[in-house]
């Protein structure tokens, strides 16, 4: 069997190890389809407890259980003995354990030569923890002054144990996400609301859904295979990188970004066949007549939003859209005093949560500050865009046009730190572009405070932005 792990291995490239991960990752749609014929509350719920950590002790050996199970006892814990205060002191227990994590296994080293361990999965089931936590604390609290999101995800009773286990490895989804609430797990297993077969008729098949996620997973497997051995990360510290000119440079940045989405694709795109294929996925009916499934509950990326993003602003709603999601709740939001309107502050902190969840190499710490910067400054084109009247749809155009190309050129040089992680190899690379990416959105933020355009009527849907 080490054998054929071996030769399978290095047939298509990977170490041993990641073979054994992503076999281990492409079972959880099997088994999340089994899940659908499991009888009963009680049984489901041992069923996706004993699956995840089944699927985690084969991927990643016993020791990823155990760790696991910190998380998951400190969340469960705070909740049964300090219902006022367990969203906080989850929030701080259940980070600190990952940091600890982090800093013990330095695992992005790992993660970029091909090797794989836990703290991925750990980082998704952290998320899940907290999220529980302050649904609880948030069941005490009046429903009046409650957000639309508080009021739905809160939680009155405390679930029970083995509720709770099979909410966070239920699917596999501890894997590599997505990010969903315990209201919904719960609802989901105890068929209630949009689950309800009372609420609009017979269940939709998942199938075709599930296809189509199966086939973009391997279109996308595909492109990042083609095109990894022609963008590989160590031409940054190759001499012929710096032989080259700016604009060679920076189209290489983008290339090597593009190629590396491509991964990030494929794993999103199985994890949303399995969450989808178990019925999870489900996320209520159109508004057409005849009404239609929808199944983006699991979707965590829209890939021809990500390569041809209009706005940064817009990235967060197109890129690891669940865990975005978690932030916007569980960390923006919740900085935002009542009466007041979120700013640079929010958004700095909530990217700098985001950056110390990945881990705490120098390259994502960079990253998610750039992040900032690169929203803030999208920002700032798009008010000037807004401001200009519909007689003037000449240069309406011409700044949304310069807003795609910021968006590009600035995510492209923000995401070489995300892949490199190291703080001279983040340096090298930006130094090659004379720190374009970083300057562009600087200079953009004080040009907003200088021109300040008036505030045009606008629609909820441009509110949002």
């Amino acid at each position: 069997m080490d054998l054929d792990m071996v030769s399978m291995a290095a047939a298509i490239g990977v170490s041993v190890p990641v073979l054994r991960f992503l076999l281990c990752f492409v079972a959880t749609i099997p088994v999340s389809f089994f899940w659908r014929f499991v009888p009963g509350r009680l049984p489901k719920h041992l069923y996706s407890a004993g699956t995840g950590a089944l699927l985690s002790y084969l991927s990643f050996g016993f020791s990823s259980n155990l760790h696991f199970l910190v998380p998951m006892s400190l969340g469960y814990a705070s909740m049964l003995l300090y219902r006022p205060r367990c969203g906080i002191i989850t929030f701080f227990l259940g980070f600190g354990y990952l940091i600890g994590c982090h800093v013990y296994y330095m695992s992005g080293d790992a993660w970029k030569e091909g090797g794989i361990d836990a703290t991925g999965a750990l980082m998704v089931l952290t998320l899940k923890v907290i999220s529980c936590a302050i649904n609880y604390n948030d069941g005490l609290l009046k429903e009046e002054g409650l957000r639309e999101s508080q009021k739905k995800n809160r939680l009155i009773k405390l679930p029970s144990l083995i509720e709770y286990v099979g909410y966070c490895l239920c699917c596999g989804s501890h894997f590599a996400g997505p990010v969903y609430e315990m209201k919904d797990y719960l609802d989901w297993t105890e068929g209630k609301g949009i689950w309800s077969t009372s609420a609009k008729g017979p269940f939709p098949s998942p199938y075709g859904a599930t296809l189509r996620a199966l086939l973009q997973a391997g279109f996308c497997m595909a492109m990042y295979m083609y095109l990894v051995p022609h963008f590989p990360l160590t031409r940054f510290t190759e001499p012929v990188y710096q032989e080259w000119g700016f604009w060679k440079r920076l189209g290489y940045q983008y290339m090597a970004g593009n190629t590396a989405r491509w991964k990030y694709y494929f794993i999103w795109s199985i994890s949303e066949a399995s969450i989808i294929i178990s019925g999870l996925g489900f996320s209520g009916w159109t508004e057409t007549s005849p009404p239609k499934p929808r199944w983006d509950r699991a979707k965590n990326v829209d890939i021809l939003g990500v390569e041809f993003v209009k706005s940064a602003v817009a990235l967060p709603l197109v890129w690891n859209i669940q865990v975005s999601t978690w932030l916007r709740h569980y960390v923006y939001d919740r900085l935002v005093q009542k009466g007041k309107k979120p700013g640079f502050f929010q958004l700095l902190a909530t990217q700098t949560v985001s950056a110390i969840w990945h881990g705490l190499y120098p390259g994502y710490i960079i990253f998610f500050v750039q992040s900032a910067l690169m929203i803030a400054g999208s920002r700032v084109i798009y008010r000037w865009q807004q401001a200009v009247p519909p007689s003037m749809a000449l240069v309406k155009n011409v700044l949304g046009f310069m807003n795609f190309a910021y968006s590009i050129l600035v995510l492209s040089y923000s995401c070489v730190g995300f892949m490199v992680l190291s703080l001279h190899e983040t340096m090298a690379s930006y130094g090659s572009v004379y720190y374009v990416g970083t300057i562009l959105p600087i200079v953009l933020i004080l040009l907003g405070n200088v021109i300040k355009p008036g505030k045009p009527a606008r629609s909820k849907t441009q509110k949002e932005q």
